[in-house]
């Protein structure tokens, strides 16, 4: 015997009508008609919500998920990468999310580590870092069409840290130093080198200059013996 009920489905959600277990099809938000205890609903929320445990992914349609990977670069360099995937339950495919996905959590960050681990090997340490954005977007593609099947839509995905071990850090601070200090010597020559060229033309200006003084005073002495010869000569 079955006995007619109505299931109310909130606005944000949808309900799921199940046929003695079995996926039926789906109610819109409102009030329902249903054959209670043949027909059931199971709601899924649409809504925007923050999940505070991983418990609660299953329950929720729009989600976001940190990830971090351990990964080593072309360069043997180990890499902690952390990023951010932002998912949303597709409304049509609500039954394929609620029935097929068991942790979308889990299974959203192994697509992350697999992704991940496939391109930075293929990169130097300094490549990595500028070849973000890059990342990020691969990881949306690779991601997006894995969950695609599950009813599940990847709307951002986010590369916000790349962490180093310490000792790389640390070396790397000391090249970069090092680095610096070449460039302030070379620029510290060339300035020696500028001032020497520069105090050089000023004496050789200044012996020239004495020079020409010293030859007008002979000159000048000369004229005078000479002027003086000649009076003598007339007298």
């Amino acid at each position: 015997m079955s006995i007619a009920c109505i299931a109310c489905v909130d606005t944000g959600e949808v309900g799921l009508l199940q046929m003695c277990g079995k996926y039926s099809g789906t109610a819109a938000p409102g009030i329902n008609c249903i054959m209670w205890p043949f027909q059931t609903v199971a709601k899924v929320p649409t809504k925007v919500r923050t999940a505070r445990c991983s418990a609660e992914w299953q329950h929720i349609s729009v989600f976001q998920i940190e990830v971090r990977t351990d990964t080593k670069t072309k360069d043997n360099v180990t890499l902690t990468v952390t990023s951010v995937i932002q998912c949303c339950v597709d409304a049509e495919r609500a039954h394929d999310y609620y029935y097929k996905l068991s942790n979308p959590h889990q299974q959203v960050s192994s697509y992350v580590h697999d992704c991940i681990r496939s391109l930075l090997p293929n990169h130097e340490l300094d490549k990595a870092f500028e070849s973000k954005d890059e990342m990020a977007s691969t990881i949306k593609e690779a991601v997006a069409l894995a969950m695609q099947p599950y009813g599940l839509n990847i709307v951002t995905a986010l590369v916000t840290d790349m962490a180093v071990d310490p000792t790389v850090l640390k070396a790397m601070n000391e090249i970069n130093a090092a680095r610096r200090h070449r460039v302030a010597a070379v620029e510290r020559a060339e300035a020696e080198k500028i001032l020497a060229v520069k105090a050089a033309e000023a004496e050789a200006e200044a012996k020239e200059l004495s020079g020409k003084g010293t030859a007008r005073m002979r000159q000048a002495i000369t004229e005078g013996f000479k002027g003086s010869i000649e009076s003598m000569q007339h007298s």
